[in-house]
């Protein structure tokens, strides 16, 4: 999944709180069920000041782990391109459980999990 945002509406930061608050950073290569090299995790940065940021937020997780190195990648961010278009909105499109979920800004449906 990609997340693009405002940095005039969300700070840097506030990314990586969700993001760390989300993901597993020891898993290599995987999240809950889903496995294979299409679901590593990675923060990628676009300037100096995203990498300082993300840096000083990575040490500070790897403190959370002392005995493991976190398999999270921190990287600087390549050219991008979205998947084809039957890949987009997976959630919306019902998942795999076939149970469409409201993506609309403002919406407040419970996330569910498909793991």
């Amino acid at each position: 999944m990609t997340v693009l945002y405002d940095p005039e509406e969300c700070r840097y930061e506030s990314l990586l709180d969700v993001f760390f608050g989300r993901v597993d950073p020891l898993t290599v290569n995987g999240q809950g069920n889903d496995r294979g090299t299409q679901y590593r995790t990675g923060v990628y940065y676009h300037s100096k000041e995203q990498e300082d940021i993300a840096k000083s937020r990575f040490a500070v997780e790897q403190e959370k782990y002392p005995k493991r190195k976190i398999a999270t990648e921190c990287l600087a961010a390549l050219p991008f391109w979205p998947a084809e278009k039957y890949h987009q909105q997976y959630l919306e499109k019902g998942g795999r459980l076939n149970s469409p979920q409201n993506a609309e800004k403002g919406c407040t449906d419970t996330i569910r999990c498909y793991g």
